[in-house]
């Protein structure tokens, strides 16, 4: 069985599909995935669900930009999550926990942000008043082949390519930049966070340690937001960014836990999310 450290550093956002459905194991393993109860590290609860998508579903979501870059797909999974405070950090949490899941199962996913409270996933998916349908991701087999624009995205939204460890990672405050060699044994952990998704590879996670543990914060890109309404991708992405740390972290039985305990020191701006307390 792989390590949750070897899924994060093999996955790759998959939008060609070869169009086969999955086969009876598949499909009862990634329900048992989607049943229980997920909760991030705020408490909201996600609720996720498989949708399958008839062909006048599938038409009606071409005329939303991210859907049209996916080929081969009818199944998503979606979720939803009520609009409460850090709400869409414990989404991005949840839905990366299992995303990882089916990867491990050589299953291809895409995380899709967009408006789709108003299209056939609303109305797959059965959102309730004050609930939020942050993403979605297609789920199935991928094409032996990409498209020509899933190539194209790769190649022009710069998705090989991750900032470095300066620009990433601090060391007792915004001002020293933290080395691969002073990160001890949550090297690995942090990586899994260099390497983590993010909408249009912002990668808006800042991480500064100290003696205390690890804290997470927020460098919003200006307006960036602004597109989403009450759905901040940003934040969505800040939970990706948690569930590899964790994932890693536990995995390599290091000491620690979240907690909401905001350091002492000048943030510059950014916003404090969670800390991993040592």
């Amino acid at each position: 069985m792989k390590s949750s450290h070897d899924i994060i550093m093999e996955r790759n956002s998959c939008r060609t599909f070869d169009g086969n459905p999955l086969n009876p194991g598949e499909r009862a393993a990634v329900n048992a995935l989607l049943s229980p109860e997920h909760r991030g590290p705020f408490g909201n609860r996600v609720r996720l669900k498989l949708i399958d998508l008839d062909q006048s579903e599938r038409d009606e979501l071409r005329a939303l930009g991210t859907y049209g870059m996916i080929h081969g797909a009818r199944l998503f999974i979606a979720g939803a999550v009520a609009n409460q405070p850090r709400a869409m950090v414990d989404y991005g949490y949840c839905l990366e926990k299992v995303i990882l899941e089916l990867t491990g199962m050589d299953l291809g996913t895409c995380w899709l942000g967009g408006t789709f409270n108003h299209s056939g996933f609303a109305k797959k998916f059965g959102l309730t008043e004050g609930e939020l349908l942050p993403a979605v991701t297609p789920l199935g087999h991928p094409a032996a082949r990409r498209s020509f624009m899933d190539s194209a995205v790769r190649t022009f939204a710069g998705s090989k390519h991750r900032k470095l460890w300066p620009e990433l990672f601090f060391m007792g405050s915004f001002t020293t930049p933290l080395i691969e060699n002073e990160a001890g044994g949550y090297t690995k952990s942090l990586e899994a966070v260099r390497m983590a998704p993010s909408a249009s590879n912002k990668q808006p996670w800042r991480v500064v340690r100290d003696r205390a543990g690890f804290h997470f914060f927020l460098e919003r890109t200006p307006g960036y937001d602004k597109l989403g309404g009450k759905i901040s991708f940003q934040e969505i992405d800040l939970g990706i960014a948690l569930c590899h740390f964790e994932l890693v972290t536990q995995e390599s039985k290091l000491p620690g836990g979240w907690r909401n305990e905001p350091p002492g020191f000048e943030a510059g701006g950014r916003e404090y999310i969670l800390s991993w307390m040592v």
